[in-house]
C-alpha cells in the first residue's frame, strides 16, 4: 500500500506557489529554478506555460519540479521570453493532470494562462451559474472559474474583462497570468495570500515568496499590495487598483509555518518572527527542563527563540532524514509502524534520562504529537513538555490551506488538558493569540480590526464563505479540503 508518511499526515498543507517572469531569454529555465525554491508550498504537481511572441507552450506533470523539468528537451520546448509556473498541493479539485496549473485557454482576446495560489470561496456557486449559461469546464479546479468569467465578460479589453471577473469572486487569491500582451500579477483586496515583485536584469518577476527571487539572483522590488494588479508588458510596468480600499488581512500562518524561514513576508523576516514567537512562548509558558528540542524542521526557529529566552540549552533531540520522499511503500502493519522512524528518529544518546521541552509549530489532528512524544519516551526521555508555537487550531481554513473538517481538529474537540492527556505529554501549552501578534510587532490583537487573517485560531473569517453557507443551508457538508 502506498501511503503518506505518518509525520506528514498531521500538518496543514502548504497551499500552492506561483512564479512568473517577463523579458528573460531563458524564461522557462528561470521559472523552473523559481519553482524549485517554492517546492515547499506544493509537492503534488508542477507546471510551466511560456509564450514566444506567437504561441503558448505548456508542460504540466504530477510530482516534484526536479523530476519534471530537469531535461533540456522539456525546457527547450517551453520557448519564449515570458513564462509562468505553479507548484500545487490540491485542496480544491481531484488529484489529476487536468487540474495541474497553469491553466490555459484560447479566448476571443487571445491566449490566457493563469497560476493561482489561494481559494475562491464562492467558486461552486459561480460554476453553477456559468454552467447554466453554457460554459463547459475542463477541470474541477476553482481556478478555472476565473477563466470562464473572463471569457464571458461583456467588456472589450482583456484587462477590463479580468478585473470584471475578479470583482465577482470571493476569497483569497494571488495570481500570475500570462497573455499575448503581457504578464499580470495581482492579489485579492485583503492580501490574504502573498505575492512579491522583483527584477532580474531587464526582466520582471512575480513570486509567492522572496526566496524564489534569491535563488534566481533577482532583486526584490516590493510586495504586490492587496487589491493591486500589476501589468508588465513592452510598454513598461503599470499598477491598477480597481477595488475599494480595505484593511489588509494577510494570512498569519505564513509566518508560523508555510513560508520558508529565509523569506521576507509583508516586510518581516520569517526566521526573525519565528524566533520571536519562540521567545514569547518561553515567557508565557516556562518549564524546568534540561534541553529545548524542536520537531524538525518547522519547529527549529521557534525552539531557538525559546532556548535563548529561557536559558535552556537547544539540542537536536530528534534527527530528521532528508532522504525520505513524501510517500513510501508500507506493505504491512509492522513495517508501517517502523516507517515512522524513516523520517524522524530520537537522538537517544542525548535525551535518555533528560527533561525535554518539545517545540512544534502547531497541532492539527494530534496524531503526530502523540507519536513523537511516544518516540521520545521510548528513547528514554524522563519528561516531555510540549510547547506549541501558535494558538490552538480550532477552525478550518477556506482560503487555500488544506485543513481537515472541524470535527477532526483536536483543539476543536478538546480543551488543553484533554489534549495533553491524548498526546500523553507531561504538560502541554500553546502560544496565546496576543503573544503571536506581539511576535509580529503588534502590541495587541485588535479584535475589531484584526491585522491578519487568523481565522484558523479565532474563527473570524474576513470574507463570506458562500459555498460553505450554501452547503449548510441544504444540509450538506463540504470539507475544508474542497477549498483551495
Amino acid at each position: 500500500m502506498l501511503t503518506t508518511n505518518p509525520f506528514e499526515d498531521d500538518k496543514l498543507r502548504e497551499e500552492c506557489g506561483v512564479f512568473g517572469i517577463w523579458g528573460a531569454e531563458t524564461a522557462a529555465a528561470v521559472t523552473a529554478l523559481g519553482l524549485h525554491a517554492l517546492q515547499h508550498r506544493g509537492q503534488e504537481a508542477a507546471g510551466i506555460t511560456s509564450f514566444d511572441g506567437k504561441a503558448f507552450h505548456s508542460h504540466r506533470a504530477m510530482g516534484h519540479v526536479a523530476g519534471n523539468f530537469d531535461m533540456d528537451s522539456i525546457i527547450r520546448s517551453l520557448a519564449g521570453r515570458a513564462a509562468i509556473g505553479h507548484v500545487r498541493y490540491s485542496t480544491t479539485g481531484e488529484t489529476a493532470l487536468r487540474n495541474v496549473q497553469p491553466l490555459y485557454a484560447e479566448l476571443s482576446t487571445g491566449g490566457f494562462a493563469v497560476a493561482h495560489n489561494g481559494n475562491i470561496s464562492n467558486a461552486m456557486r459561480l460554476r453553477r451559474e456559468l454552467n447554466a449559461r453554457g460554459s463547459i469546464f475542463q477541470s474541477t479546479s476553482d481556478t478555472e472559474v476565473i477563466i470562464h468569467l473572463v471569457a464571458t465578460s461583456s467588456f472589450r479589453s482583456l484587462l477590463d474583462r479580468f478585473i470584471d471577473a475578479l470583482k465577482q469572486v470571493e476569497g483569497a487569491y494571488s495570481l500570475a497570468c500570462l497573455t499575448e500582451e503581457g504578464m499580470i500579477g495581482c492579489r485579492d483586496p485583503l492580501g490574504i495570500r502573498p505575492l512579491v515583485m522583483g527584477r532580474l536584469g531587464d526582466a520582471y518577476v512575480f513570486a509567492s515568496e522572496t526566496v524564489a527571487l534569491d535563488v534566481i539572483g533577482a532583486t526584490y522590488i516590493r510586495t504586490v499590495e492587496p487589491g493591486e494588479l500589476i501589468v508588465v508588458s513592452e510598454r513598461g510596468v503599470e499598477s491598477h487598483r480597481p477595488f475599494a480600499p480595505m484593511r489588509p488581512r494577510p494570512c498569519i500562518f505564513e509566518h508560523v509555518y508555510f513560508s520558508r524561514p529565509d523569506s521576507i513576508v509583508d516586510g518581516s523576516s520569517v526566521y526573525t518572527v519565528r524566533k520571536a514567537i519562540g521567545a514569547e512562548l518561553a515567557r508565557e509558558n516556562p518549564v524546568e527542563a534540561d534541553y529545548v528540542v524542536p520537531v524538525p524542521d518547522s519547529g527549529v526557529p521557534a525552539a531557538i527563540g525559546y532556548a535563548q529566552e529561557s536559558g535552556i540549552p537547544f539540542e537536536l533531540g530528534i534527527i530528521r532524514s532528508h532522504y525520505v520522499g513524501r510517500t513510501f511503500i508500507q506493505p504491512g502493519d509492522q513495517v508501517r509502524h517502523l516507517g515512522v522512524k524513516l523520517k524522524h528518529n530520537a537522538n537517544s544518546a542525548l535525551i535518555a534520562g533528560k527533561k525535554l521541552v518539545l517545540i512544534d509549530d502547531s497541532i492539527v489532528r494530534g496524531t503526530t504529537s502523540l507519536k513523537i512524544v511516544q518516540m521520545l519516551r521510548e528513547a528514554g526521555a524522563r519528561e516531555v513538555h510540549m510547547r506549541i508555537a501558535s494558538p490552538p487550531t480550532r477552525h478550518s481554513c477556506f482560503y487555500g490551506v488544506d485543513t481537515p473538517e472541524r470535527k477532526k481538529l483536536l483543539a476543536a474537540q478538546m480543551n488543553v488538558a484533554e489534549m495533553n492527556a491524548y498526546i500523553k505529554a507531561n504538560s502541554l501549552a500553546f502560544l496565546s493569540i496576543d503573544g503571536l501578534y506581539r511576535a509580529l510587532g503588534e502590541d495587541m490583537r485588535d479584535t475589531d480590526q484584526p491585522q491578519f487573517c487568523d481565522a484558523c485560531f479565532s474563527g473570524a473569517y474576513p470574507t463570506r464563505l458562500t459555498d460553505h453557507e450554501d452547503a449548510e443551508q441544504h444540509g450538506q457538508l463540504i470539507p475544508a479540503e474542497r477549498y483551495a
